[in-house]
Order: C-alpha cells, then structure tokens, then sequence
C-alpha cells in the first residue's frame, strides 16, 4: 500500500438532494459549510485486494482519483472476511475536536452496494459499531445515496459531479453532511472512540463492478 498525500478545492454541479429534516441557520448558510475552518494537509493508504497491483484499482491523474473493485475480488488483507475494498485510507486519526471531509464525487453507473465514504472507528469500546457513518449508493432512481442501506439522502447521483461535505465534532457527538453545499444530514455518531478516521473509495457489498472517482479532496479542522 503506498502512501499519498491529499490535494485540495474546487466545484461541483447540482444534486437531486431530498430534504432530512436538517435545520440550519441563514447566517450560517450563507458563510458555506466551511467558515471558520482550517484547511489541513492530509495522506492516505490505497487499501485494495492482497493478490492484485495497486494500478489495477487505483489511479491518480491530474488531481482526479479513480477507484473500481469488481464483487469477486479478494479482500484487503489474505484472510480477511470482509468485503474487496479499493479505498483511500486516511492515516489521520482523531477522538476529539471538528473535522471536516471534503470532495467531489463522480459515481459510475452499475457501482450498487458501494460504500464511497465513511468514518470508520479503529480503536472502539468491544461491542461497540464499527463505523460512526457510512454513505452507499444503490442501483435504483439513476443511482441512490442512502445513509448506510436504510434513509434514502438523494436520487439521481450516478455519472454526475457533486460535492460532498461530511462535518463530525467527535467531542459533541455530532455529524453534518451537505450535498453541494444544502445540508442533507444531521444526526449522532456512535460514541467516544479513541481513534477513528475517515475513508473514501469502495467498499462493495453489492454486485458487479463497482466505480467512482474524487477530485479536490481537502481535510479541515477548527
């Protein structure tokens, strides 16, 4: 697994987001998701399948990650009972304090069962979840984002930009989630932890091929 350090900015095209509930203030609208934070530089780990070359499921040109996984691959590690896996493992760990994950998404068409960002709990309580959030897209309504397999965030999301930004104040307890800069998400994390840290690519629990690509991935803090 080779490690890689993170670029930075930029836009993304409109989403066919459904409302969450999520209250926000106008003033805090209109400042953007991301006033007030830090931007941080961040690296990462390209987690694929044990038996393949990381060329065969990873690739970075001109600041655009592109990630595919096929549902017969092996897993990550020789051994592991989990599901294959082409993921950008990001080695900043953190317990308390805000941290904000930022990009762009392309979903290709076909990717069903996928997750393609998550916040994943390393060191937990035993018992406890192993994630505190996880958003999958689904073969259904030209691409569905749903919060893990069950609350429905928006349709329409394959073989399209959009941006997505996910905030988690590990110290509060709390998660926010924006699709192109219009909140989507509010909700709880899975409690203390002493360390998690964030993950985006595919984590396929489907079937088929699954695809997607990043662009202007930035890491914030405050």
């Amino acid at each position: 697994m080779s490690d890689m350090t993170g670029a930075a900015a930029a836009g993304a095209e409109g989403a066919g987001v459904e409302s969450a509930g999520v209250e926000e203030s106008m003033g805090a609208a209109a400042a953007g998701p991301t006033a007030g934070w830090k931007r941080t530089k961040f690296t990462f780990k390209v987690q694929r399948p044990w038996d393949r070359e990381e060329v065969r499921h990873y690739k970075l040109a001109s600041d655009t990650h592109t990630l595919r996984v096929h549902s017969t691959d092996e897993p990550f590690e020789q051994g592991s009972r989990t599901d294959p896996r082409a993921e950008m493992r990001w080695n900043e760990e953190y317990s308390t304090g805000r941290h904000m994950w930022d990009g762009d998404v392309f979903l290709k068409r076909g990717s069903d069962g996928a997750t393609f960002v998550q916040i994943l709990r390393t060191k937990r309580p035993e018992g406890s979840a192993t994630t505190d959030f996880m958003l999958n897209v689904y073969d259904q309504d030209g691409g569905t984002v749903k919060l893990y397999s069950r609350r429905t965030i928006a349709t329409g999301m394959y073989e399209r930009w959009f941006n997505v930004k996910i905030a988690h104040d590990a110290t509060a307890g709390t998660i926010k989630v924006w699709f192109d800069d219009k909140p989507v998400y509010s909700g709880r994390d899975e409690g203390r932890v002493t360390a998690r840290h964030f993950k985006n690519g595919l984590y396929h629990h489907g079937e088929g091929l699954a695809q997607v690509q990043f662009r202007n991935l930035t890491y914030w803090t405050r």
